[in-house]
């Protein structure tokens, strides 16, 4: 892996998918689980196609779309722990990967605009 933010959005992935076999295994709990995994491993597929883009407007585009996949996985942390299929020890610790990777996303998007835009 190329990056600190292709390496941590394929990490998280990867507990994302733990958390849903944990989610649909044990809590029985099949629609929020759907709905995190989609997003939860959309962030790195789209850092990914984006380090291996065609040029800087698709790198940017990529890297904007992963960022609002990880809003959308924060929003269903969210949700999941306010309805207690998260305790709140997993909760922090799926919180501080996402809020990382989102500050992170938020960094790249905005450099690689400003730079666009010289």
């Amino acid at each position: 892996m190329n990056s600190a933010i292709e390496s941590k959005s394929f990490d998280f992935a990867v507990r994302i998918v733990n958390l849903y076999k944990h989610l649909v295994n044990e809590n029985k709990e099949y629609v929020m689980s759907k709905q995190i995994l989609k997003s939860g491993t959309s962030i790195g597929a789209n850092v990914s196609e984006g380090e291996q883009g065609q040029s800087k407007a698709d790198f940017y585009t990529k890297m904007c779309i992963a960022l609002k996949e990880a809003n959308e996985t924060y929003y269903w942390l969210r949700l999941l722990y306010a309805t207690d299929y998260l305790s709140e020890k997993e909760f922090i610790s799926m919180e501080t990967d996402i809020k990382e990777i989102i500050a992170l996303l938020t960094s790249i998007c905005k450099t690689t605009q400003q730079t666009q835009r010289k």
